[in-house]
């Protein structure tokens, strides 16, 4: 286009559409965009490569290069520069392409009398679908108009792409959204669902890109932001300008307010493109930009963009949340992340869980524990993938999963499932029997919860009590600080579901990744190592102490046990229990039924409490080791950082040798000890765990049935002496050597 004028752009967008409305069939489509392209920017090539699988390119269409090389010519993720375009989601502009890095000469093309090549990367909200190149024979750099015009062509193509534009024969024009993909993840929580897929955020779906009023288009995008700034302004006064809420919403606000934003929609406008069309570049681009980002802090600038972009399109389209669709039987629920409010609304219909971000410590994780369904993390791009409805299988063991699976996978994940459902009728048969090992050793099995939810599973797994309440999720799921008559009442109702059996409620832990969203956060630069848990509490005590209040009064007089989170030294530990006895204390004072035993403990997850003094061991009631914080810490491993979570070994002998050496104090002194954490729900490590002595052990419900089944068929005489002679050989771990045994002896 050598003359590159907004009203040139909006020809060529105008044409576009009319070729769309043809009722042509894809090729043609595709076809006759090459030809309207390159005419318009007065180039003699004008191609178009589309994705055929997640690793190949192939030309789909060309003006200009050989016919017979569309659909032989293919290329590799990076190959030549239309796979670099490709790799990087970004714009090669080259005026000698054979001179330039990664070049790579197709000769079945005859492209090898062009000189001048650029091209764009044909891309939608971070899904790279293919991309689109023009070349000619003069040696020159295309100017920063063509760029754009091109990109904004690139931009229609996706979204038609999207709408099922171009679909035709080959797997490179196979119509979106219907072929089979396999993900891989990160569990979040282990077990295994099919189902069909349920969006949290509909995807919203830009249905006329190109405009022919420019003035009537930039009306609309000017009135949308300004109920978008409105809506962003009501928010902030909300939160009370305090807190990590409010500072989300303030990055909202300046980039609602961003004169640069406006200034690059506001340009795509002028060029042709709708209202929709032009948020959606824009959220594309920032969408590209975010994969290639490294900063946390510019990767959270850049998610707010994109969510202030979501809440655009929807005022725009009018596609808010509500579409009237119906959520499918056995629902499987897919987002990009999700707060512990909005997953317990859905209450237990959800069959799992499948988020693009997430942790395994997140309050989305501790939720999908409570409601015992697979989460599977860290899957990038489904929510560009999936439609509702779509069938979905969710392997939370693997971190692994299906979207549209053929008959095949359907089939063997079918078998898995009926496998594990008979594993559960085996394990519903020892569930009233005693956990004793073959050579007669009792061991206590008990279950975390966290929600009143848990409850209805301590007697169904067979667990004798609940070794573990996690308290915070009544913190985490409000909007602001829970009232002591409502948490009497929640307490009160656990005690009274457990029905007798022992309840360990941990007091608040918050901090690290547990952050009330109506407290101030600190911006700490390790939060896992910083203030939280009862380190908070001891620095603000009224919580700790309204909480301990709430306890006491639900007990009515029953027996109640205390566990204080994230000990390290036991002067916390003493002033915690003194917190404890001051409450007791102003309970009788106003005439109030204290417990009629009340045993108050600490979670031993940092290896300093290994080290305390034997008057803390002596004084402390019981000890619970908090698995998987301890894990991290010894190992100096981040649990959220996939790069090293899975770096080191439960088994490994010297963090064994470790939780032996806890043992042995405990035996010392009389101190009750069990282990608490994702380990002591696996059942070879809940086999070692009670070999090496731990008599104790607390899990999620569904794990009881398997580590009980395990423990019941082995002796832990004979499994202490096989980790001895791993010991003795100086090995790095007993898995193996336990997974031998085991195999010799079933």
């Amino acid at each position: 286009m050598p003359t590159n004028t907004e009203s040139e752009s909006r020809k060529l967008l105008g044409r576009l559409r009319d070729t769309m409305a043809e009722d042509a069939a894809g090729q043609a489509r595709l076809d006759k965009i090459t030809h309207l392209t390159a005419d318009s920017m007065g180039t003699e090539v004008c191609s178009i490569y589309l994705f055929r699988d997640n690793e190949t390119l192939e030309l789909c269409a060309t003006q200009g290069l050989k016919a017979e090389a569309v659909h032989q010519t293919r290329m590799k993720l990076g190959e030549g520069l239309v796979g670099r375009v490709a790799a990087t989601g970004k714009t090669i502009n080259a005026a000698d392409a054979p001179s330039a890095r990664g070049f790579r000469y197709m000769p079945e093309t005859g492209e090898e009398i062009y000189s001048s090549f650029l091209g764009v990367p044909i891309q939608r909200l971070g899904s790279k679908l293919g991309v689109l190149v023009v070349q000619s024979k003069q040696a020159r750099e295309f100017t920063s108009d063509e760029v754009y015009a091109l990109e904004v062509v690139a931009m229609v193509l996706a979204e038609m792409t999207e709408l099922g534009a171009f679909v035709g024969e080959g797997a490179a024009l196979k119509a979106r959204h219907t072929q089979s993909l396999l993900f891989r993840g990160g569990t979040g929580q282990e077990g295994s669902a099919m189902g069909n897929a349920w969006l949290h955020e509909p995807r919203v779906v830009v249905t006329n890109p190109v405009a022919d009023d420019p003035d009537t288009e930039l009306q609309r995008l000017h009135d949308a932001v300004d109920q978008l700034r409105v809506s962003v302004d009501e928010m902030l006064a909300g939160a009370g300008g305090e807190g990590e809420h409010a500072q989300v919403l303030e990055a909202y606000r300046m980039f609602a307010n961003s004169k640069g934003w406006m200034r690059r929609m506001e340009e795509d406008i002028a060029r042709g493109l709708s209202a929709e069309a032009a948020v959606e570049k824009e959220q594309s681009t920032a969408r590209a930009r975010m994969a290639q980002v490294n900063d946390t802090y510019l990767r959270d600038r850049l998610h707010d963009l994109d969510d202030l972009s979501n809440r655009l399109l929807r005022i725009l389209t009018g596609q808010g949340a509500q579409t009237g669709a119906e959520l499918p039987d056995n629902p499987i629920l897919i987002a990009r992340n999700i707060g512990p409010g909005e997953l317990l609304e859905y209450n237990r219909k959800l069959k799992g869980v499948v988020l693009e971000e997430g942790s395994v410590g997140s309050h989305a994780a501790i939720v999908a524990r409570a409601l015992a369904i697979p989460l599977v993390i860290h899957v990038d791009r489904i929510t560009n993938e999936a439609l509702n409805g779509d069938q979905i299988l969710v392997d939370g063991d693997q971190g692994i999963v299906h979207l549209r699976p053929d008959d095949t996978v359907v089939s063997a994940f079918r078998d898995k499932m009926a496998m594990q459902a008979k594993a559960q009728e085996r394990y519903s048969s020892i569930r009233d029997t005693d956990c004793v090992s073959a050579d007669g050793v009792r061991v206590h099995l008990h279950m975390n919860a966290g929600l009143m939810a848990d409850l209805p599973s301590l007697e169904g797994s067979g667990a004798e009590g609940v070794g573990l309440f996690r308290t915070e999720l009544q913190f985490l799921v409000r909007n602001k600080m829970p009232k002591r008559t409502e948490l009497v009442e929640i307490y009160a109702q656990v005690l009274d579901a457990a029905q007798g059996k022992r309840v360990i409620f941990r007091t608040l832990d918050i901090g690290s990744d547990k952050v009330l969203p109506y407290m101030k956060s600190l911006d700490e630069p390790n939060p896992a190592l910083g203030w939280r848990a009862i380190r908070v509490a001891l620095d603000r005590p009224g919580v700790m102490r309204m909480q301990l209040q709430a306890l006491v009064r639900a007990a009515n007089g029953r027996p109640l046990t205390i566990m204080f989170p994230f000990i390290a030294q036991y002067e916390e530990y003493a002033r915690a229990r003194d917190e404890v006895d001051k409450v007791l204390a102003r309970e009788r004072r106003l005439g109030h039924p204290v417990p009629e035993r009340i045993e108050v403990g600490a979670m031993l997850e940092t290896p300093s409490l290994a080290y305390a003094s034997r008057r803390f061991f002596e004084e402390v009631e019981f000890l619970s080791i908090g698995g998987n914080d301890l894990k991290q810490f010894f190992f100096a491993a981040d649990r959220e950082n996939e790069l090293v979570r899975r770096r080191y070994d439960t088994l490994n002998i010297s963090f064994l040798s470790f939780i032996e050496n806890i043992v042995e104090r405990c035996e010392s002194t009389g101190t009750p000890l069990s282990f608490c954490g994702e380990d002591a729900g696996r059942p070879i490590e809940a086999l070692v765990l009670a070999a090496i002595g731990l008599r104790s052990l607390s899990m999620r419900p569904a794990s009881v049935g398997p580590v009980k089944s395990l423990l019941m068929r082995y002796s832990l005489k004979e499994v202490r002496d096989v980790i001895e002679e791993s010991k003795m050989r100086g090995e790095q771990s007993v898995r193996q050597a336990v997974m031998e045994y085991l195999r010799d002896n079933s």
